[in-house]
């Protein structure tokens, strides 16, 4: 984006629709869990369907910057779940060496 000289404002997005539920499946599954087990959906707070379709347009990246997605949408899950679990075995083995 430091490449046009001047700052402007881009979209990063893959124009695909997923939902939080999608997501948040993917993710649990990744780490070997059933996200049913951990997790309740409040009906209070789900959105009304008061869109069609809801995506991110990265139009103006695509042709600007010749960006392009190269990381599928359970590939981002796998990555940040991934990163997670990698903190989580840092601090594990961190904390076992500790001496008191």
């Amino acid at each position: 984006m430091f490449q046009l000289g001047q700052l402007e404002e881009h979209k990063i997005a893959t124009g695909e629709m997923h939902s939080v539920a999608a997501f948040i499946d993917l993710a649990f599954r990744h780490a070997g869990l059933d996200w049913r087990d951990y997790a309740v959906v409040d009906e209070r707070f789900e959105h009304p369907v008061d869109v069609e379709r809801m995506a991110g347009d990265a139009t103006k990246a695509r042709e600007r910057l010749s960006w392009r997605p190269e990381v599928s949408f359970s590939q981002l899950a796998e990555m940040m779940v991934g990163a997670d679990l990698a903190c989580i075995s840092d601090v594990k083995s961190i904390n076992s060496k500790q001496v008191y």
